[in-house]
């Protein structure tokens, strides 16, 4: 009997090894671990990511890929990858330096993977899920970490409320799920399913109070207005908008009010400026209009074709004013902190309009309704606004958000797309 169940089982392994539903399955198992694990592991989130790539291979229908790539939202990415390559041929740096700068345009290749797999699979909306659990486990522990500081994994304990990670990562998480969850909210009070509209109002503002009480990132203040906004003015009537202003305006006022931490975030706007402009302190907000000053000299200096990848430290430090005293001047950085200048820096106005291309077709990606074309638009603004002020589609974290927020709710758009001219035929 040992023996039938051990063949059995052999042949039921073997016949899912040869099944491309069954490796589909695993490419959808790997893509939520992957997206579970980013807030946690930098590392985990690679391991599980190249797990998921390998998995596509076996059944991969190459010419329905090649043929994806084609699609301007695939081919946009690919091309400021490619860009990035072919910069390396007129860059004064050391080749070290040009392929290091590559390395961080690398993860955008990925992008056209997601979307072609997800416009075929129907379980991107477990993706979703995967990381918005995760989010609200670590927004958990990050109240635990502010209460109990020694149980962060971080040896510094600097940054207060922070179990993993650092609190820009952190906070455009928050941001991303809290936003993300109006949608579904306003559909669901809709439908008068009001039970469930409650628990997902109560963990959005969970996420805002942690972020009121425990840790915000300045970027992260600015970006939610806009967010907000944008779902006002896409999902809500003027009456609508103006009763829920007035209520956010309310709660945006008491938590000014009880929490002293998001009054000195606040504050450290016009600090920062204050020190950087009367004594040339190296602050946070000093160091990146010193950095865009420079960056705006650098660009000028090639307009066209920029000074090719990995240049922008060299060029930093040839200006950088020497000084007993450190000042914000005397600052050498490979990252300008602002999305365009990084890019105007290395590959000029070529650069600039590839990377407007990527931004603008994956925003007329979601031009429709529904939760996929919610979250993939939110995906976009947010890394729009936030790159004003970092180089986020090339940073680890934000970028793989963007990268994996983009593939798998636009991958949802095709299909559904796809599936509603086919339902209409078979209808007639």
């Amino acid at each position: 009997m040992t023996a039938l169940a051990r063949e059995a089982t052999a042949q039921m392994l073997w016949r899912r090894f040869r099944s491309p539903v069954a490796w589909g399955e695993t490419v959808d198992l790997f893509a939520i671990l992957t997206v579970a694990s980013l807030p946690w592991s930098t590392s985990l989130a690679g391991i599980f990511n190249a797990l998921m790539l390998l998995c596509m291979v076996p059944f991969l229908d190459v010419r329905a890929f090649l043929q994806s790539l084609r699609r301007p939202i695939s081919a946009a990415p690919i091309a400021l990858v490619l860009l990035a390559l072919v910069g390396t041929l007129w860059s004064d740096a050391a080749w070290g330096a040009r392929f290091y700068a590559v390395n961080p345009t690398i993860k955008l290749l990925v992008l056209p993977v997601l979307l072609y797999h997800f416009e075929r699979s129907p379980r991107g909306r477990w993706i979703f899920i995967a990381f918005l659990v995760s989010c609200a486990l670590l927004s958990v522990m990050s109240w635990l970490v502010a209460f109990y500081p020694d149980l962060t994994l971080k040896p510094d304990h600097l940054e207060r409320g922070i179990f993993v990670k650092n609190y820009i990562d952190q906070s455009q998480e928050f941001t991303l799920c809290a936003v993300a969850l109006a949608y579904p909210v306003v559909m669901l009070l809709r439908e008068k399913r009001y039970w469930l509209a409650g628990l997902l109002t109560a963990l959005a503002f969970s996420f805002f109070i942690n972020m009121a009480f425990v840790v915000v990132s300045r970027t992260a203040l600015v970006t939610i207005p806009i967010m907000f906004g944008v779902f006002a003015l896409l999902h809500l009537r003027w009456r609508s908008i103006a009763i829920i202003s007035v209520a956010l305006l309310a709660g945006a006022a008491i938590a000014w009010q009880a929490s002293s931490q998001l009054r000195r975030t606040a504050d450290t706007f016009v600090s920062d400026y204050t020190r950087y402009k009367e004594k040339g302190e190296p602050t946070s907000l000093g160091l990146r209009l010193e950095f865009w000053r420079k960056s705006l000299g650098f660009f000028a200096e090639a307009p066209i074709k920029g000074h090719g990848t990995g240049s922008t430290r060299g060029l930093f430090e040839q200006v950088a004013t020497p000084s007993g005293q450190y000042q914000a001047s005397a600052e050498v950085i490979g990252n300008p902190h602002n999305q365009t200048l990084n890019v105007a820096v290395q590959w000029g106005v070529i650069g600039i309009a590839v990377l407007y291309a990527i931004w603008i077709l994956h925003l007329l990606l979601f031009r429709g309704d529904g939760l996929a074309n919610w979250v993939g638009l939110l995906v976009v603004v947010q890394n729009v606004f936030t790159s004003l002020f970092n180089s986020h589609l090339f940073d680890f974290h934000e970028g793989w958000m963007y990268v994996i927020g983009v593939g798998v709710a636009g991958g949802m758009v095709i299909r559904a797309q796809q599936v509603g001219p086919k339902m209409g035929e078979a209808g007639s």
